[in-house]
């Protein structure tokens, strides 16, 4: 793959969404009414996020379709790996906070990696959403974007399941942990 123009050559095109047909067969509760024929056209006819869901598959993310908005027609991609992304995690949260470190740097935030990729950190509520499909991040947790009053002030927010309850809590933005990763998710 040449990383330089983000394309894959035809038999990555043809791997990936044989994997992604495959997923989106076995898990139909994620996305009830919705026909893969026409989220295969779709992703045919865009390269670049057919490179973004790469990446994402690349990753560990899983990703599957969990929806179609409404207003666009466009299918929505999410990271539906039982736990956060497995390449994905030990991120700090941004580029400021990355910077802000003077030992022990991470090798990359999660909001530039996600943008490297071509796909959007979940927000908080989009992450309580995903939760309504599945039970994920058991054991790991998810960096979410964070609201720009808080970030402000040098915090940043992460999401988990526990208890059977999706818990929100702080950290500060240039902390990052061995189990704390990202989701995200793409607009097809």
């Amino acid at each position: 793959m040449n990383s330089n123009k983000k394309v894959l050559s035809g038999e990555q095109k043809k791997e990936l969404i044989s994997v992604l047909k495959a997923r989106f067969e076995k898990n139909m509760n994620r996305h009830k009414g919705l026909e893969w024929t026409k989220i295969q056209m779709k992703l045919e006819n865009n390269e670049g996020k057919l490179w973004s869901l790469n990446e994402m598959e690349r990753t560990g993310g899983e990703p599957d379709v969990i929806g179609q908005d409404k207003k666009t027609g466009e299918y929505i991609f999410c990271d539906c790996s039982a736990e956060s992304p497995k390449e994905r995690r030990s991120l700090c949260y941004d580029l400021e906070a990355l910077e802000s470190r003077k030992e022990h740097k991470p090798k990359d935030s999660a909001v530039g990696m996600a943008a490297d990729m071509g796909i959007e950190l979940l927000t908080e509520e989009q992450y309580r959403e995903l939760q309504k499909l599945g039970n994920f991040d058991l054991k790991t947790s998810s960096w979410v974007k964070t609201p720009a009053e808080i970030r402000k002030l040098g915090g940043s927010v992460f999401c988990d399941r526990r208890y059977d309850t999706v818990f929100l809590y702080h950290n500060g933005a240039e902390s990052y942990y061995a189990a704390r990763g990202f989701r995200a998710l793409l607009k097809v």
